[in-house]
């Protein structure tokens, strides 16, 4: 008897589609822990310097080290994935940061900290920027702007309450759980990341066509130059106003060693065939207009995110854990209003353009209340104002995170993310060498020009003087520690608001810089938001 063949089911597929959500939750899940950590540690400095018995000054180290790894490690970001497999070196960089931040905690002695730190930085420059080229690849086009709402909400949300955390962590544990709670985020994320994040076919191809070929070669020159440029930039910029900018030959020697290592590499990266960044990128219009505003972005956030609370206790005498709460509002609204500024564009009512144009106006607006403030400002008009600011932020990133990709092929997606972290990066760290910079010379400005018009002789100043020191005198000071008294109350108010004018004109140039922006939004070429990325440009 003949046999009857059957034919062979068709081959099933062996693995399930993903939903894209569990794959942006898994992956902000890493990111969100390492942002977390840029600024958690602050508040716990003394605590840290006394537990490791330095000075003050030696533990501001435990922030410059993790920074400048950072910064060293974030513009090789997608030329190390590409070389390990994207998920690979992301799972990488989440153990390498869970494995050091055990190490930051149990750290006995400030130098394995330093040590730890730098690894910690390491692992942690890789998170970002191959988040934002996984979300890129997961969502089509017409969905993108909600998973960069996603991303929005983990970058902006967690350096703002990092300090919040860091000083209840400090007051009511110990400044070691600040590195501790890592721990557990970075092995759930560990194994949410293996289960559900896959490289995309056309990812994988492209690395082992690149292998075959021999075009992924490793650029040694490339490595070097971007490495110590970037670490003495980032060095640069965090002890420039600690150790008096070029008035310290290791700063000014520091800043010569970054210019030509980054004039170097800049001209090695456009002649090289695979470049450890791909500049040919800032080509393209929208992206370079994006790149600029990436730096925007940060240099605003990050600037007043780190002002705000040191205008609040220095000058206002709140708690570290008050002052880091008048950033929630700001948090709050964008947590709550960016998925709907993604809404709006994927519905196509508002195009990404108008947007950002909105959005750039509101912040600029936002910056200019704040520098009406006086010392009689409450909580209330702070929270209010960082309210606002939130407001221009909610729908800032998720535009121009869309501009950005709007006219890349999806081969240049990866090396596309690591350049927008890059700049995003490098304005929080210009914004915070900023502030620190410019408040304290315009508060001695300020000083100089008050000290000049308010001499010990003046009509007006004698008057309070010894008006304050006969109250002072009933009260059971002597006469000559009534007047002394009197002089060290006025002169510290003088003091007061000169800061606080120091403050606010750093807010006013914050303000204008960012309107000064909005003419770049019409040179933006015109794209459809819903479809496929262009190729030709």
């Amino acid at each position: 008897m003949a046999t009857l063949t059957l034919p062979a089911p068709p081959q099933i597929a062996t693995k399930r589609a993903i939903n894209p959500w569990v794959i942006a939750l898994t992956v902000t899940l890493a990111t969100f822990m390492e942002l977390l950590d840029t600024s958690i540690a602050n508040v716990s400095l003394p605590y840290i310097a006394g537990g490791l018995g330095r000075s003050f000054d030696e533990v501001t180290w435990i922030l410059t080290t993790y920074l400048v790894a950072n910064a060293v490690i974030l513009p090789m970001s997608a030329w190390l994935s590409r070389v390990f497999g994207r998920k690979n070196y992301y799972m990488a960089c989440v153990a390498l940061f869970t494995i050091t931040s055990l190490f930051c905690g149990i750290a006995p002695t400030l130098g394995v900290m330093l040590v730890s730190r730098v690894l910690q930085g390491i692992g942690g420059g890789g998170l970002a920027p191959v988040e934002q080229a996984i979300l890129v690849d997961t969502f089509p086009p017409a969905q993108r702007a909600s998973a960069f709402a996603l991303y929005t909400v983990a970058i902006v949300t967690a350096p703002a309450i990092g300090p919040v955390l860091g000083g209840w962590i400090t007051d009511n544990f110990n400044w070691r759980w600040v590195f501790f709670i890592n721990i557990p985020i970075g092995a759930l994320s560990l194994f949410l990341t293996s289960r559900f994040v896959h490289d995309p076919p056309s990812f994988a191809e492209e690395r082992k066509s690149a292998r075959r070929s021999g075009k992924l070669r490793i650029d040694t020159l490339g490595i070097i130059l971007i490495g110590i440029g970037s670490a003495a930039l980032e060095i640069v910029l965090d002890r420039g106003q600690i150790d008096d900018w070029f008035g310290s030959n290791f700063i000014a020697w520091t800043f010569v060693i970054a210019l030509i290592c980054w004039s170097i590499a800049i001209y090695w990266e456009l002649q090289h065939d695979d470049p450890i960044i791909d500049l040919h990128l800032l080509a393209n219009r929208n992206f370079l207009i994006a790149s600029t505003l990436y730096f925007i972005f940060g240099f605003g956030l990050f600037a007043s995110t780190t002002m705000i609370p040191q205008v609040l206790q220095s000058l206002y005498g709140y708690r570290a854990i008050d002052a880091g709460l008048v950033l929630g509002p700001g948090a709050f609204v964008i947590t709550l209003l960016a998925p709907v500024g993604a809404q709006l564009i994927q519905r196509g009512i508002i195009h990404p353009r108008v947007l950002v144009a909105i959005s750039l106006v509101t912040v600029s607006a936002s910056m200019l209340y704040y520098s009406g403030f006086t010392l009689q400002t409450d909580y209330s008009h702070y929270a209010l104002a960082r309210a606002f600011q939130g407001l221009g932020y909610a729908f800032f990133f998720v535009p121009v995170s869309v501009i950005a990709y709007s006219q890349l092929k999806p081969n240049q997606n990866n090396r596309a993310s690591s350049l927008t972290n890059l700049f995003r990066n490098w304005g929080g760290s210009f914004g915070i060498a900023f502030i620190t910079t410019v408040s304290e010379r315009r508060q001695n400005f300020h000083q100089s020009v008050m000290g000049a018009n308010l001499t010990p002789s003046s009509p007006g100043l004698q008057e309070y003087v010894h008006r304050t020191a006969a109250y002072l005198a009933q009260h059971g000071y002597s006469q000559a520690d009534s007047v002394k008294a009197a002089y060290l109350y006025y002169y510290s108010q003088l003091e007061q608001q000169t800061r606080l004018l120091g403050f606010m004109d750093c807010f006013r140039v914050i303000g204008w810089i960012t309107l000064a922006m909005v003419p770049l939004v019409f040179l933006i070429r015109h794209f459809h938001v819903s479809g496929k990325p262009s190729g030709g440009h």
